[in-house]
């Protein structure tokens, strides 16, 4: 019987116009990011509000070291069913300095971690449109989209919305056509003590 042997030093090879960086939260903890960009990681999308209300503790600390460190940052939404979308692009928003961006920004759909309600899809997926606009409205980009199989079965919106992918798909690289692969949720970095996820981005101009 075939086995998987998974190493967390692990990364795919990288093809013309392909670079490697992180996706980071709270959970990683205080993070040394002079280590991580000398450690080939080029990027970071940096998760920042949740929600209508929440911020993530440590997002304006992750922001600007990861600048300083000469990444480039994008962020991301935590996208909840609680609340609805105009409340959370505001937070979004209002939270992130979406000018100082070299990456695009993304919005998180999954049910982990999420809120014990199941609305009808139709009503989510207009939440969801309401969000995606006012991003976009404000931002004048496209959003990128990190869709989870257990969200998308219920909610499908990836049907509904035709935006850049942020594709999950461990250790093997994606059929599908993706803007950012993440390949692991617990990679070995330096200066991260803790598992991370890492994302190959593509070039979209190569």
């Amino acid at each position: 019987m075939a086995r998987w042997v998974w190493f967390p030093q692990h990364r795919p090879a990288l093809r013309e116009g392909e670079r490697c960086g992180l996706d980071v939260s709270k959970h990683q903890g205080l993070i040394d990011w002079e280590r991580v960009a000398n450690d080939e990681i080029e990027f970071a999308c940096i998760k920042a509000p949740e929600g209508g209300d929440l911020v993530d503790r440590r997002f304006a600390e992750n922001w600007a070291a990861a600048g300083a460190a000469g990444l480039d940052r994008g962020a991301y939404h935590y996208f909840t069913l609680c609340r609805p979308g105009a409340d959370q692009a505001r937070n979004f928003l209002n939270v992130v300095p979406y000018r100082e961006a070299e990456l695009p920004l993304a919005v998180d759909l999954e049910l982990g971690g999420n809120c014990r309600a199941r609305p009808p899809a139709e009503e989510v997926l207009a939440e969801v449109e309401a969000f995606i606009d006012a991003v976009e409205a404000a931002t004048e980009t496209e959003i990128l989209l990190y869709v989870l199989d257990d969200f998308n079965k219920i909610y499908p919106a990836l049907n509904r919305f035709e935006r850049p992918r942020w594709e999950r798909r461990i250790l093997l690289r994606p059929d599908s056509d993706w803007l950012m692969w993440q390949f692991t949720f617990e990679g070995e970095v330096d200066g991260v003590e803790r598992g991370v996820d890492i994302n190959v981005l593509r070039d979209p101009n190569t």
